[in-house]
């Protein structure tokens, strides 16, 4: 979509379908009228407080309108949006927030005592938004749009970047820098219903007129991922309805009920971790839940296995399940469908036409050759990693005439062009959709006085994909697993922190340092492991 920005997508669909409802929220829903409204004067609360194009406004916050509407409002003034993991604790926070030189944080008010620990080493931030009562250093988010008059249409900016900050294949998180105008272009182009490629107002408002028919769309993916937040996009761009969710955890009863309630038409999960208790929910309640209107069920980025997805088919027969392969360095590089009696292979995908294996002498791989290189992506792909040069590099690569984005999967194609996925060729640990670094962990660890040496691991977990456990070298005064899981939690996310850990007599470091991590993931996996591996 040359010339276009998601805000004036937005902004168009709110000029054409205004009474339309754009969002709902438990018991809150807001046309879009009002979503456009409400976005428009959080613009000039964050223009009023001193930014200008280009700055960063970062979303501490869980799925909830505000979200949504911060997202839109960064658009209006050119800034550039960016999410925050709810899971990261202060030293996490405030890396990624000086990383970026971030200028507002609006965060919900459940984050406020991190929050305020962490904002006294973030001297650059302008505005501290609370979603709640607020305080006296960050005012009330609500009586602040109360307070301020609508921005006027006509702000967005197709070069506005959106960071997408990502454990992926990073070490320490580092974000992802995206033009508005590229990710708009990659999902129009996936789209059933897509806008006009080279469109004006005109053309563009006269084609969102023509969708009469309204999607109802439930994110249960986290939009401070990728994933959920290009699905969120792509179902708001189509002026549509987007669902979301209330609480602080997964609730596959609470999710079904709204589906049910709610006439879901379309869904965003995250693999396993969310289908499996679906699934038992569905087989526990038969007959509870109507969801014959539900057409699609999309997952990326995590393992959604072939016994998860029968399961599912024989309570939503309706339905197709798209699960993509991609990450937040390279969305939609490669898919499957599944339908009631023809389910696809785990770890088995269909290429888009922008995919390729890319193997270590720059040439591409062939079907059947047997051959096995990384999965690479080309077309609209990110602009590279905020201040990492050397790690941009080495992950958006030139070869064979065009430009890459090569995460580090490991990949080679079956005789009928068939992704086969084989894993990371780096220390990354993907579980239930979040991505730890195992070196990142390992530091932590090996910090403690007690422990010498620490090898963090993933292994086979039926709902979650992998689990994070670590096998460890004690020191003169090793700790406790409790001891050390509370020194971890100090300094990592908790879904970072090992499920199980236990001291072995030796790693076994090689010569140059590493460690044989095949036969270190071997131990750990026949003692924690589900063998699925």
């Amino acid at each position: 979509m040359a010339g276009w920005d998601f805000a004036s997508v937005f902004e168009a669909v709110a000029r054409v379908h205004p009474e339309r409802t754009a969002f709902v929220h438990g018991r809150r829903r807001g046309a879009w009228a009002h979503f456009d409204d409400r976005a428009a004067r959080l613009a000039t609360v964050l223009e009023s407080a001193g930014l200008t194009a280009g700055d960063v406004v970062a979303e501490y916050m869980r799925n909830g309108p505000e979200y949504l509407e911060t997202f839109f409002a960064a658009g209006k003034s050119g800034l550039a949006p960016m999410n925050t993991n709810y899971r990261y604790v202060e030293d996490e926070l405030v890396q990624i927030w000086a990383d970026a030189d971030v200028k507002a944080v609006v965060f919900d008010a459940e984050f406020r005592e991190r929050v305020d620990r962490v904002r006294h080493r973030l001297p650059g931030v302008r505005l501290w938004l609370e979603v709640g009562e607020g305080t006296d250093w960050a005012p009330s988010y609500a009586r602040e749009l109360d307070a301020h008059p609508p921005r006027p249409h006509g702000g967005g900016r197709e070069d506005s970047l959106i960071l997408i900050y990502t454990g992926g294949t990073t070490g320490h998180p580092k974000g992802v820098m995206w033009r508005q105008g590229d990710i708009l272009s990659l999902l129009n182009a996936q789209n059933p219903r897509p806008l006009p490629d080279h469109g004006d107002r005109e053309a563009v408002e006269a084609h969102l007129a023509g969708l009469t028919r309204e999607i109802r769309s439930l994110v249960a993916s986290p939009l401070m991922h990728g994933a959920g937040l290009f699905y969120a996009i792509s179902a708001l761009s189509g002026a549509g309805t987007l669902i979301m969710t209330p609480g602080a955890r997964f609730d596959a009863e609470q999710l079904l009920d709204v589906m049910d309630g709610e006439r879901v038409q379309s869904l965003a999960i995250v693999g396993d971790a969310f289908a499996r208790p679906m699934l038992a929910a569905l087989d526990e309640n038969p007959g509870r839940w109507r969801l014959d209107g539900l057409r699609a069920v999309f997952s990326s980025g995590v393992m959604w296995s072939r016994p998860v997805k029968e399961g599912l088919l024989n309570h939503m027969p309706a339905a197709r399940l798209l699960d993509g392969l991609g990450s937040s360095e390279a969305s939609a590089v490669a898919s499957t469908v599944s339908v009631r009696g023809d389910v696809a292979d785990t770890g088995s995908f269909v290429p888009s036409d922008r995919a390729a294996v890319l193997l270590d002498d720059g040439t591409l791989a062939e079907p059947g050759d047997g051959k096995v290189g990384r999965l690479a992506v080309t077309g609209w792909i990110p602009v590279g990693y905020l201040n990492d040069p050397e790690k941009s590099a080495q992950v958006f690569v030139e070869a064979a005439g065009r430009r890459w984005s090569v995460p580090g999967d490991l990949a080679q194609l079956d005789a009928d062009g068939r992704i086969q996925l084989l894993g990371r060729g780096s220390s990354c640990i993907n579980t239930g959709g979040e991505k730890v670094f195992a070196e990142e962990v390992e530091e932590v660890l090996k910090q403690h006085p007690g422990i010498a040496d620490a090898a963090v691991l993933g292994v086979s977990d039926e709902r979650l994909g992998r689990k994070v456990v670590a096998l460890l070298r004690a020191g003169e005064r090793p700790p406790s697993e409790e001891e050390l899981h509370t020194h971890a939690r100090a300094h990592l996310a908790g879904y970072k922190v090992p499920k199980h850990m236990a001291y072995v007599g030796s790693l076994e470091r090689a010569d140059n340092g590493k460690l044989d991590h095949r036969r270190l993931t071997g131990i750990a996996e026949s003692k924690w492991g589900d063998g699925h591996a």
